[in-house]
């Protein structure tokens, strides 16, 4: 009833009932992106395109800028353009082999591109530099890299991950996720419920990040 009468006032207000509509999906848009973030970002794309021609600029005028190089091999990675990334990243290896995020980037990379075992050892050298990088995302990129073709392995880098990052609800959701693929809905229910027990045990400044992957593991305990 109150969406009816948000609507008819906008229609009121506009004078016509398609700008009402459009008005009321940005309304809509900008709440579930504030409250529960499960939509993309229409801004961000934007952003990051801005920020990879803005390091290209500074790399053409300064182009042994190791810091400069690492930047835009992370938008690239965020842009999925994993091939450019692993180009620049091969390129700086010498300066940056001390560093945990620069591997994770890198084996981000390979299994992106199919290359699982390299992708793992470099995944497991940034673990070795620091076990708690990018707070233990690679355990996660290993796990979503092997999901398919050892489901074991998978487990095992998920259990990993949640030692490391106890908070995380996506890491039950996904452990739900590789259980549901090996037919055992068991588990992979006991996982669903455990992302949604978590999330309620969260303080209120948590949940806003971890929402989407309670809301998406309770849609899958009902499917």
């Amino acid at each position: 009833m109150s969406k009816i009468l948000l609507f008819l006032g906008l229609t009121w207000l506009f004078g016509s009932p398609f700008v009402a509509i459009l008005v009321l999906l940005v309304i809509i848009y900008v709440l579930e992106r504030r409250f529960i973030g499960l939509s993309p970002s229409l801004v961000r794309p934007f952003r990051r395109r801005n920020a990879i021609a803005k390091w290209k600029r500074l790399l053409h005028l300064s182009p042994h800028d190791v810091s400069a190089k690492s930047e835009l091999a992370r938008l690239l990675i965020e842009s999925k353009k994993y091939t450019q990334a692993s180009e620049i990243l091969q390129g700086i290896e010498n300066q940056m082999d001390h560093s945990a995020e620069y591997w994770s980037d890198k084996g981000t990379c390979s299994l992106a591109l199919g290359r699982l075992e390299e992708g793992e050892r470099e995944m497991k050298r940034a673990l070795a530099i620091s076990a708690r990088v990018k707070y233990g995302q690679p355990y996660l990129r290993l796990a979503e890299s092997f999901a398919k073709s050892d489901p074991a392995k998978a487990i095992a880098y998920l259990q990993e991950f949640k030692e490391v990052n106890s908070s995380s609800c996506e890491a039950y959701y996904r452990l739900g996720i590789v259980y549901a693929s090996l037919g055992n809905p068991g588990e992979a229910a006991n996982a669903f419920r455990e992302c949604r027990l978590l999330y309620r045990s969260l303080p209120k400044y948590m949940r806003r990040h971890e929402r989407k992957w309670a809301l998406r593991s309770l849609y899958h305990s009902r499917s």
